[in-house]
């Protein structure tokens, strides 16, 4: 199995890798985080993987930044001497580093370097359990090795010698890597069109049973787990650090004088995120597509939950989620907050019948959660009759693709259907 570009070695066992953590403060980024925030939450990013000791940590202000290097040369040298003092084995830079300025740094500390694609990669190729989330993995770490094979390589002017058929220089080693990892890329690829038409069978299988699908998405370490194994007695694995969820997980759940639902737990969210990772995992999160409600979990506790909000609603928009798709923010985590300021949490969330709050490890909330998803849930799947006329044809295929036709009788001027859909199903239908 391919693993994502560099790997920290664990094959020697247990052995602790020590990391230090950087955090560039630019300037001159009009869409740059609030500093101190965004490098707690890289250290948690780095503290998610086993065996990797964070030893040290700082912001580092950035006026402009170096092509090549990034830092300027003086920072360098004063990290170098820190960094030798500590005996770092990894640096990580909670940013988007170029392959030359990566291949140049890890020469000036003679220690490796990743950066936050890296590390997510890293975490995501350390968590992923199911046969997709693998693939998912594999395929999103190879394209973003592809674009560093400078880095990777130190031969890279060698060229290999040509069969002498043509004349000319032959083939360079790095045209020769990127052409194999492109061939890996494309068994990969389709080894996931497989298990993605598996993941579509379970789900048709599912359309045939009208249970409304309920997700709970939000930002990573949001508690989206440890919600889910109280709601369902599920052991899903739910801890206090990043990305503990990788793969999408269902369960059945009936609601206290409501509907049998499909519960789904989904992957966490998270600023930034790279841009190969959200390709790979939209299938993982076409679940939240086809959902009925969905339930934006919020660490309601947490300094940035605002920015973190947006976030999560800015991936849900680029997802493609249709508006018209009921919603609800479950304000998570009220026990960590002092009796004030949880009191005022709960007076908020009262005045907007969409928000609710919640301590998914005490239980508060959660049985007005279940009712208040059972009462909007009350004719969420619903029967409906229509006529299609011959010329509708797209119409009436996509009908039956959904699985949700219950009768059809052919008539003079076309078809005579009755079918049983959600809200989202009719709102799609009427997008055709």
């Amino acid at each position: 199995m391919t693993r994502p570009p560099f790997q920290i070695d664990d094959t020697a066992g247990p052995k602790v890798t020590r990391a230090w953590v950087l955090h560039p403060d630019i300037k001159t980024d009009n869409s740059r985080r609030i500093a101190e925030p965004a490098l707690a939450e890289a250290v948690a990013l780095a503290e998610a993987l086993p065996h990797l000791e964070v030893v040290g940590q700082e912001v580092v202000i950035l006026r402009t930044v170096n092509a090549g290097m990034m830092f300027g040369s003086g920072k360098i040298e004063e990290l170098k001497h820190r960094m030798e003092d500590a005996e770092v084995d990894l640096v990580l830079v909670d940013g988007h580093v170029t392959p030359v300025q990566q291949r140049n740094l890890e020469k000036a500390w003679g220690v490796k370097l990743l950066d936050r694609t890296g590390l997510i990669l890293e975490i995501f190729s350390d968590r992923a359990a199911t046969r997709e989330g693998v693939l998912q993995v594999e395929m999103a770490a190879l394209n973003y090795q592809r674009t560093r094979l400078v880095r990777a390589w130190t031969h890279l002017e060698r060229q290999r010698g040509g069969l002498g058929f043509v004349g000319g220089p032959g083939e360079t080693q790095i045209e020769s890597d990127r052409r194999a990892i492109d061939e890996q890329l494309v068994r990969l690829r389709r080894q996931l069109d497989k298990v993605v038409k598996t993941r579509a069978l379970h789900r048709s299988a599912r359309a045939k049973v009208p249970f409304p699908i309920v997700a709970l998405v939000g930002y990573t370490n949001a508690g989206k787990s440890t919600l889910f194994n109280r709601l369902t007695g599920a052991d899903v694995m739910a801890k206090d650090m990043l990305f503990a969820t990788l793969d999408p997980t269902m369960r059945s759940l009936v609601l206290p004088d409501g509907p049998e639902i499909i519960l789904s737990d989904t992957v966490g969210f998270i600023s930034d995120l790279p841009t190969e990772l959200v390709a790979a995992f939209r299938a993982t999160l076409e679940e939240v597509l086809a959902a009925d409600i969905i339930c934006h979990v919020r660490d309601i506790s947490h300094a940035e939950t605002e920015e973190q909000a947006q976030n999560v609603r800015d991936i849900l928009a680029s997802l493609g989620v249709p508006k018209e798709t009921r919603s609800f923010e479950i304000w998570n985590k009220i026990d960590l907050l002092s009796p004030d300021r949880a009191d005022a949490v709960r007076a908020r969330a009262a005045r907007d019948e969409n928000v609710l709050a919640i301590s998914s490890l005490t239980g508060e909330g959660l049985d007005e959660f279940q009712s208040v998803i059972a009462e909007a849930l009350q004719g969420a799947v619903r029967e409906a009759d229509l006529v299609l006329g011959f010329a509708e044809g797209k119409k009436r295929a996509w009908l039956f693709a959904q699985e949700v036709v219950l009768d059809e009788k052919q008539t003079e001027d076309g078809f005579d259907l009755k079918v049983r859909w959600s809200a989202a199903q009719e709102a799609q239908f009427q997008r055709l």
